[in-house]
């Protein structure tokens, strides 16, 4: 039943894209870019209805009370595609860091261009490091959000942190405050797998911390909070009545922390 609900979701999910580029495309490219937004917000909401509907996988996100009002940068775990859609209906004006190969897929690559998001060349770090500062700076002045993955890559629950520098340069030169955002996603919608499994996807806006800090001190306080916040959320999943599949790298995290597996939560 489980590959099948699964097999489910990922054909409607992909239906669903389809089908509502296909509705709103005309209106979306009439549409001044902050009104055009409703198209990528409903996208994603109807996805995450999908995934509740036919995977049996809820999604409840809190601390939306921490997002600022004006221009800031959201900082999310990046554990499945999840995390990707999950936060868009929350967010007033999302502006997302993006490979720039993403632009020439037809069709999406003219949606993002509409958004004016920020393409750059993950070959030269430095050089897109700089262009992302220098563009973002010009675009959250109409007070858009940046969301940046601070680990760059998607990782397993649980895997030991891997944070880029990326993230505390564009907060020493933007000068907004920085949202982390913790989640425990990638045991219900894990990377590189097929499988959806059902349960509820908690994730949490936490404290803004705010601008100011030196270097060091801005990275210890990214990495501690949001891992905290992680860790606490990979625990009340492995405890909780339903809990997915571990992956080896969420095994080993709860028993660094003394958590003992429950035996029902068998290894994925």
């Amino acid at each position: 039943m489980l590959a099948v609900r699964s097999f489910a979701f990922n054909v409607l999910f992909y239906v669903n894209l389809i089908a509502q580029m296909i509705v709103w495309t005309p209106l979306y490219f009439v549409l001044p870019r902050k009104k055009a937004w409703f198209v990528p917000k409903v996208w994603a909401a109807s996805s995450l209805w999908l995934q509740k509907v036919v995977a049996g996988t809820r999604s409840e996100i809190t601390g939306l009370e921490n997002l600022p009002d004006g221009p800031c940068i959201i900082a999310p775990k990046h554990q499945s595609f999840w995390d990707a859609i999950a936060f868009l209906p929350s967010i007033p004006d999302a502006l997302y860091i993006l490979k720039r190969e993403l632009m020439w897929i037809p069709v999406f690559g003219w949606y993002v261009a509409k958004m004016r998001m920020i393409p750059i060349d993950r070959g030269s770090r430095s050089k897109a490091l700089r262009k992302a500062v220098a563009v973002a700076r010009e675009r959250m002045r109409d007070n858009r959000q940046l969301i940046i993955y601070p680990e760059g890559t998607r990782r397993p629950p649980g895997a030991e942190p891997a944070y880029k520098y990326g993230i505390v340069e564009l907060y020493m030169q933007l000068g907004v405050p920085v949202v982390p955002v913790a989640h425990a996603a990638g045991l219900y919608w894990p990377r590189r797998r097929f499988l959806r499994f059902p349960g509820t996807i908690h994730a949490r806006f936490l404290p803004a911390i705010e601008p100011g800090l030196d270097r060091e001190t801005f990275q210890t306080r990214l990495i501690s909070e949001t891992e905290a916040a992680c860790d606490a959320l990979l625990v009340a999943a492995a405890r909780s009545p339903n809990p997915p599949p571990l992956p080896p790298t969420a095994r080993r995290r709860l028993a660094e922390l003394g958590v003992a597996v429950p035996d029902k939560a068998a290894a994925a």
